[in-house]
């Protein structure tokens, strides 16, 4: 058993845990770190006896950490036949959930040349299913607000704190250009359920394939977005080629089941990059965020990861261009005060 320093957090799960162990078989004694993610929630695993499985896996969500949404949600891609931890019980107050164990094989840990296609076409497959469920008013709106406070976190974090200098006049000037054009293309688009961290870290390889996980900030937004974060994502690079081979997958797959689509490929693709460079923007600053604010240093090893996706989406269309720029003076700077990118 891996040992776990005591916090109250945990003695308080361990405790609610307890209370359960009769209905559901639980051995309180073997509960272990199954993983943690960029957020304060944490996941246990322990053993159990009951129907449900050998394991299941305690989350510990500490208010306002949102069980509520996971509950929601979950019921959501139930629905639309996707699959997803079957929610056995929740404290929402506590912020503590039962759910059932989906394995220990991420996407991520398996993929290679010769799964990668089937296995991202099953993801795909999930996705339009959850998409083709889509309605206004279930889910928070991806709105103006959304996207313009998601890239501000950008000129805060990742100029500001981790560069370390201020934003001159003419860089803000850019940087509201570049965003309003990225607003302006995602509110033009159909809107649909949309997961936000759809990717194969949170992607299981389960039966039925996928398993999907951390889903509890799924909003109602742009239908492009949710592909752009499977095929442009944080922990792994995939060569051009494959990824057109995927979003067209996607769009072909997407028309056929009735999804609004633009019915132009091309367009369609300038949305997914449009829509990626939103998220990698974002998450630049994020990912600085978690570091300085958090104390997870491990998300800067991906930051170049972001501005090579950042950078290339910039040079490919003009009106992005002057970013693309912005990109390059910041490298510069980045290396001048000690990062290397």
């Amino acid at each position: 058993m891996t040992h776990i320093p005591p916090d109250s957090r945990f003695e308080q799960l361990r405790s609610w845990l307890q209370t359960l162990t009769d209905r559901y078989r639980l051995d309180v004694a073997t509960l272990a770190p199954a993983s943690a993610d960029a957020s304060f929630r944490r996941y246990f695993r322990l053993e159990s006896a009951s129907e449900h499985g050998s394991t299941l896996i305690a989350v510990d969500a500490p208010p306002p950490e949102k069980c509520r949404e996971f509950v929601q949600v979950a019921g959501l891609l139930e629905t639309a036949n996707v699959h997803v931890p079957k929610i056995l019980e929740a404290d929402f107050e506590a912020g503590f959930m039962l759910v059932t164990d989906l394995g220990t094989t991420t996407y991520i840990s398996v993929l290679d040349e010769k799964n990668a296609r089937g296995l991202m076409r099953d993801a795909i497959d999930a996705l339009i299913r959850f998409q083709q469920t889509s309605r206004e008013g279930v889910l928070p709106p991806f709105d103006e607000a959304f996207l313009r406070r998601e890239m501000e976190l950008m000129p805060e974090w990742f100029i500001g704190r981790h560069l370390g200098r201020e934003v001159t006049q003419a860089e803000r000037k850019t940087l509201d250009k570049t965003f309003d054009l990225l607003v302006k293309s995602a509110l033009a688009q159909p809107r649909t359920f949309m997961l936000r961290d759809f990717m194969p870290r949170n992607l299981m390889v389960a039966e039925p394939n996928p398993g999907v996980l951390d889903f509890q900030d799924a909003v109602y937004g742009p239908i492009a977005y949710d592909i752009a974060s499977l095929m442009r994502d944080a922990f792994i690079s995939w060569d051009e080629e494959f990824q057109l081979d995927c979003i067209v997958y996607y769009w072909e797959r997407a028309r056929k089941a009735g999804l609004p689509v633009d019915a132009d490929f091309g367009e369609f693709y300038r949305q997914v990059e449009w829509m990626g460079l939103q998220r990698h923007i974002k998450v630049l600053g994020l990912f600085a965020r978690i570091h300085y604010r958090d104390s997870k240093s491990h998300y800067l090893a991906d930051l170049p990861r972001f501005i090579g996706y950042a950078r290339k989406v910039a040079e490919r269309y003009a009106p992005l261009f002057p970013f693309a720029r912005l990109l390059d003076q910041w490298e510069g700077r980045a290396i001048e005060v000690g990062y290397t990118f």
